[in-house]
């Protein structure tokens, strides 16, 4: 079954900043997260299909594992053994890892090659980073103290063929 791009991205004001923290902790190297969260189906109640509402409710935090070690100023990986015990609580708790995140300690929150080539989409990825000079983009709220800017990126399945690019989406912060 193909995924659909979401519609809407709502984060919670606490889990917005339990993910600025838990990514700026690992600086100067990226630090890394799982989303956990939920999608619920979108609709109008008239059977006319609109885009899905993905709600990240919590944040995994994980040990940036790249090898060699040096490289982690720029790359991250994240070890498997805890993305199954995300997935298993997450299921326990009766939501679903929905994406990953990532800082890039000193570049744009844009996706990198290497992010790009090293995702499995579908997914979402936020990308916490350094906005770039001359960028006219409103910053989120956290961004205007701190000098940094998280993006918001939707990743398609690669195999399907004539699969468009990545691109960004807006999000929305909730209380």
């Amino acid at each position: 079954m193909k995924q659909r791009t979401p519609g809407e991205i709502r984060i919670g004001r606490q889990v917005l900043t339990v993910l600025h923290r838990v990514l700026a902790v690992a600086m100067p190297q990226e630090g890394c997260a799982l989303l956990l969260g939920e999608r619920r189906e979108g609709g109008d109640g008239a059977g006319n299909r609109q885009g899905d509402l993905w709600r990240l409710l919590r944040i995994w935090p994980c040990r940036n594992v790249w090898q060699p070690a040096r490289e982690r100023t720029r790359r991250f990986a994240i070890d498997p053994r805890e993305q199954l015990l995300a997935q298993k609580w997450a299921r326990n708790h009766g939501l679903l890892v929905i994406g990953t995140a990532h800082s890039h300690p000193s570049s744009a929150p844009v996706p990198s090659a290497t992010d790009l080539a090293l995702a499995f989409g579908p997914t979402l990825m936020l990308i916490l980073g350094v906005p770039a000079p001359g960028d006219r983009r409103v910053p989120d709220e956290k961004a205007a103290c701190s000098g940094v800017e998280l993006g918001c990126w939707w990743l398609p399945d690669p195999s399907h063929a004539g699969s468009p690019d990545p691109h960004q989406l807006a999000w929305t912060m909730e209380d």
